[in-house]
């Protein structure tokens, strides 16, 4: 198996309070893309929303996934002030929250 060379996926899982609107979601889901214009090491950003039929979601319902090119360049995100300003916001309107971050590894047959 062949690690990917510096690239790192961030990933989040959420589940919302109950209280929070889903346009306040879709606010929230917008700024959160946004934030690949303002951190560099940030390259990408992808989301979603639970669609599996195993309901083994454990109540989570939207997956969240950036791209960044090291994991130097996660830590750099993390301590960004457009992070720590938006996580604080956002941290806010969930009930739960998992974060893992990776390296991608491809599997050779």
């Amino acid at each position: 198996m062949e690690e990917a060379k510096g690239v790192v996926k961030h990933v989040l899982l959420a589940k919302f309070k109950d209280d929070v609107t889903p346009e306040r979601i879709e606010e929230l889901i917008k700024d959160y893309a946004n934030l690949v214009n303002l951190i560099p090491p940030m390259k990408s950003f992808h989301w979603g929303k639970d669609v599996s039929a195993e309901n083994l979601h454990q109540g989570f319902t939207h997956v969240f996934e950036s791209t960044f090119e090291s994991p130097e360049g996660v830590a750099e995100y993390v301590a960004h002030p457009a992070h720590v300003e938006y996580a604080n916001l956002f941290l806010s309107c969930l009930e739960k929250v998992i974060v893992i971050d990776y390296k991608p590894t491809v599997v050779k047959l």
